[in-house]
């Protein structure tokens, strides 16, 4: 009996969606991926209308982006990742990143930001990136979504209602939830939720932020 899986060449490739970079950047991203021996498919946009389409077509498992697209910043399209792609980590790689701008995309959950000069950090920050958010994976869209707002500091009456579910039905998608994610703890919940950018880390002037570049490595670093 023939085997059904063979006929299936599942395409097993990093699918990365790549917004704004110039044609050299995206040359240094490839070739660093390939280095460090990931299988990429590279899909390039350079507009909001191409990114949108390109999350629902594509879906991509990681997304490289810079902050310097006029009209579209990096903020901007890390809640449209969130709504359309949420699984998906978004580094933020550019020739050079100003205070201001770090703050903004590590709130707004973007994994790390990098320069270009510093690309050969890619490979290591993709693989925690990827490993760090393989728990959401086993969530539902409405699962994710009820973590979210658990998450975002919201009752169970306030989910329902926001859902439009009944109460029951809501601890029912939280008992879920808890057991595919391996979180049983709510604090823990919220913390794992921050770090994978489903919640903003805050209001900067509620928890200041101390953002620094890092001259040797070009790594932003971020401290309580």
């Amino acid at each position: 009996m023939p085997n059904r899986r063979s006929g299936r060449n599942r395409d097993t490739r990093l699918r990365v969606l790549l917004l704004g970079t110039s044609p050299e950047t995206a040359a240094a991203i490839a070739g660093e991926l390939q280095r460090t021996e990931l299988q990429v498919q590279l899909v390039q946009v350079d507009t909001e209308a191409s990114f949108i389409a390109s999350l629902r077509s594509l879906a991509p498992d990681l997304i490289l982006a810079t902050p310097s697209l006029p009209g579209f910043d990096v903020p901007a399209a890390l809640a449209v990742v969130q709504a359309l792609r949420p699984t998906a980590p978004l580094i933020v790689v550019a020739e050079a990143l100003d205070h201001q701008t770090a703050v903004a995309s590590l709130r707004a959950g973007a994994e790390d930001v990098m320069l270009t000069r510093n690309v050969s950090r890619l490979g290591p920050v993709t693989r925690r990136a990827l490993s760090v958010r393989q728990p959401l994976k086993r969530l539902s869209r409405r699962q994710l979504e009820v973590l979210r707002l658990v998450s975002d500091g919201r009752t169970t009456r306030q989910i329902a209602e926001r859902l439009g579910v009944s109460e029951k039905t809501v601890e029912t998608h939280r008992g879920a939830m808890t057991k595919r994610l391996g979180i049983r703890e709510v604090a823990r919940q919220v913390r794992y939720a921050v770090r994978v950018g489903l919640v903003s880390a805050g209001d900067p002037a509620e928890s200041p932020v101390h953002v620094s570049a890092d001259e040797e490595d070009g790594v932003a670093v971020i401290a309580a």
